[in-house]
């Protein structure tokens, strides 16, 4: 199995998701990832629900489960000038950092990216930039959703904004964070500069990247873009429509070729002929009766029907999933969507798989998360040459 980034070194400081995940996504491309925590109570992700049973019989969180997986866990308390020392060196010996602290934390910390081996990446993701006016708000993924504009484009017309159902901004900045971690590594090592850099990733930002258009029609126009709930203002039939059988199916025909193979499943060609639908712009102004049309044929259909006549049409369908669905499905078990990681505490557990994948070979399972401070003896000892003593005499000290 290929791993890229074998031989990479990440230091993970963060806390939650968005600085983790960027770690996580380095690691399952085959970076060794050192995860430092806080002495005694470790990431807020063990704490965070849902639990399951420990094997000492303790609730465990299945987030850290996911979250934490694949890593080696460091505590260091890097609020004490010991453990500071113990963090530099480490950087000394690594690649990547990877942090979510609020701007300045690291700077008061003297472990900010000046003070640490020019030859690092740093990775330094916050809700609004490491400068600016906001930058040091706090705030969480919820903050970034609202902020960006797309909370104000989620939900239906007529009611109030609501979020998206998962932490976008969290793991969106992750990924561009990480994609640009890879980028400086390249400039450093392919190119021969030797020196590192720093990626300032903030939530609000991923957000407002992935807008589309909307800030060009703003500018241009003058348009306030607003929330379109199931269906689209530029486009129909496009939408997710109730089955006979209480599924929704999500159904996308908007381009004439679409209409027209939507037609022949639905067994309706003469609305090609119907002023009111014969073209995209007709189906566009008279959008609410296009998707009325779809829905009521929907609604006599059992879902897998549906699928099965829009597939055979060439239409682009699918049944809206939930999680059972998902883990039933036969593509995502034929595409390896899924994998067993081995939990040091609750055993094997079925979690999502590395993602993506390179020439359709899978990933390695990522290592079950850690317990806190697993790792500590052998990570100081082997990379940093401590003796037992000096480790016992930093533990009896409270810095680690």
């Amino acid at each position: 199995m290929r791993q890229p980034l074998a031989g990479l070194r990440v230091l993970d400081l963060g806390t939650r998701i968005a600085a983790p995940f960027c770690a996580g996504i380095l690691g399952e491309q085959g970076a060794e990832v050192i995860k430092v925590e806080k002495p005694v109570h470790g990431d807020r992700h063990r704490i965070n629900g849902p639990f399951a049973t420990g094997d000492d019989g303790s609730r465990y969180s299945l987030t850290w489960s996911v979250e934490g997986r694949g890593r080696k866990s460091v505590t260091i308390d890097l609020r004490r000038p010991a453990g500071q020392d113990l963090l530099r060196r480490l950087a000394a010996v690594s690649d990547v950092v990877c942090e979510n602290f609020r701007p300045g934390t690291l700077e008061r910390w003297n472990i900010d990216p000046t003070r640490l081996d020019p030859r690092l990446v740093t990775a330094r993701i916050s809700l609004f930039g490491q400068d600016g006016p906001k930058s040091l708000h706090t705030g969480f993924d919820r903050n970034a959703v609202a902020f960006g504009g797309l909370m104000h484009l989620t939900g239906e017309p007529d009611r109030p904004p609501v979020p998206p159902g998962l932490t976008v901004a969290d793991y969106l900045t992750g990924v561009f964070a990480a994609q640009a971690v890879t980028s400086l590594l390249y400039e450093r090592d392919a190119r021969g500069t030797g020196a590192g850099g720093v990626v300032d990733a903030y939530l609000y930002g991923s957000i407002l990247r992935i807008m589309e258009w909307t800030i060009a029609a703003y500018d241009r126009l003058g348009v306030v873009r607003q929330r379109t709930g199931n269906f689209s203002k530029q486009a129909a039939p496009i939408g997710s429509y109730l089955s006979r059988d209480g599924r929704h199916v999500c159904v996308v025909a908007v381009s004439q070729a679409m209409f027209e193979r939507l037609c022949e499943a639905m067994g309706r060609p003469e609305l090609l002929s119907d002023e009111r639908y014969a073209t995209a712009a007709a189906r566009a102004r008279n959008d609410a009766e296009t998707n009325a049309l779809v829905a009521e044929w929907v609604s006599g259909l059992d879902a897998a029907e549906i699928e099965e006549r829009c597939q055979r049409c060439g239409v682009p369908v699918g049944t809206v999933h939930d999680v059972a669905d998902i883990a039933a499905d036969e593509h995502v078990r034929a595409r390896g969507d899924l994998c067993i990681v081995d939990d040091p505490v609750i055993g094997p557990v079925r979690q999502q798989a590395p993602f993506p994948r390179f020439s359709s070979e899978p990933l390695p399972t990522p290592s079950g998360a850690p317990r806190l401070g697993e790792h500590t003896d052998e990570v100081l000892g082997n990379l940093l040459g401590l003796s037992g003593g000096e480790i016992a005499a930093l533990r009896d000290d409270n810095v680690i």
